[in-house]
């Protein structure tokens, strides 16, 4: 536990994960990529929604909320699971400029794991500004801390080689805390983004990624379907507390951010893309700067066909 702490500076992690981390902390001189595809997801239940969609003017109210209205945490979450909850910390800017997942979002999903018996909680991302003032300047790294994760900054040491088998993505480095988890929670924010229109859920997948990420964007669409079938969570929750609509995916003036006060959760995250799409930037499903997720669709992942989805809404 000490030698991650000071990997991370910010948390002292578990002994499960601390001890999984300090025997892979040596690398082979030539590493191979291992094969490692996680279906983190739970079983279907015809009897619940697949996506609800919450408005009010209370964060931490509308994620449990969305959760009651899921099934409850326990459905999605057991007692002893490690968990990594994966927000939306790519930028150096504060939680009003919305470039980030809304830090009570975060931290109150840290605490519905702890109650439901999470032996961890770890809350990580890989930053496009410099990962430690993205995390404090964010609010995401103390807020989590104090509901109780793990926060774990993205060290050098802590990707490993992996093939993510997928049709333009090969061998990638990803972070570790996504390969240890018994439970990924994909927690996104609602932005706008100017190669596909905007960045939701599927997107958000670049985070668990190191190496040079911007060749992705040759083959985006092609790309984000391939990690959403390497990543497929246990529950997606787009927050859409604030919504940057325009100058994504940095934003930086508050004049680009929609106090939309929203929050969709589910289990289809390629329906919960298309409704945050839609709603937000008018972008149909079959539009090409979604062509995503049309091909997501096509690998069994979920349905853009909102008519098709099981739905709840609910103003608290």
């Amino acid at each position: 536990m000490r030698r991650l702490a000071g990997l991370t500076g910010l948390s002292a992690a578990t002994g499960t994960v601390g001890f999984w981390l300090s025997h892979r902390s040596v690398r082979p001189e030539e590493p191979q990529p291992i094969e490692r595809h996680r279906n983190f997801t739970v079983p279907a239940d015809p009897r619940l929604p697949e996506m609800t969609i919450l408005r009010g003017d209370d964060p931490r109210a509308l994620v449990r909320a969305a959760l009651r209205q899921l099934g409850g945490v326990e459905r999605f979450i057991a007692r002893g699971d490690i968990v990594t909850v994966k927000p939306n910390i790519s930028w150096d800017r504060t939680p009003e400029q919305a470039a980030n997942t809304n830090p009570e979002v975060v931290a109150e999903v840290v605490r519905l794991c702890r109650e439901a018996g999470a032996r961890d909680v770890i809350v990580t991302d890989v930053s496009i500004n410099e990962p430690r003032s993205c995390f404090a300047r964010s609010g995401i790294a103390q807020a989590a801390r104090a509901a109780g994760a793990h926060v774990i900054l993205p060290e050098e040491r802590l990707f490993r080689e992996v093939d993510l088998q997928g049709d333009v993505l090969g061998a990638w480095p990803v972070l570790e805390p996504f390969l240890v988890a018994d439970k990924v929670i994909n927690l996104p924010v609602a932005k706008h983004h100017s190669l596909t229109g905007a960045t939701l859920g599927m997107k958000n997948w670049y985070g668990i990624l190191g190496g040079t990420r911007r060749r992705l964007h040759q083959s985006i669409h092609e790309s984000l379907a391939d990690l959403a079938a390497f990543m497929r969570p246990t529950l997606t929750i787009i927050d859409a507390s604030r919504v940057l609509l325009r100058n994504g995916p940095g934003g930086g003036s508050l004049a680009d951010v929609l106090a939309a006060k929203t929050l969709i959760a589910g289990t289809d995250p390629v329906a919960l893309d298309a409704f945050a799409a839609k709603t937000w930037w008018n972008l149909d499903a079959d539009a090409d700067k979604l062509r995503y997720l049309p091909l997501a669709a096509a690998r069994g992942l979920g349905t853009y066909d909102l008519t098709n989805v099981r739905t709840s809404q609910l103003a608290i």
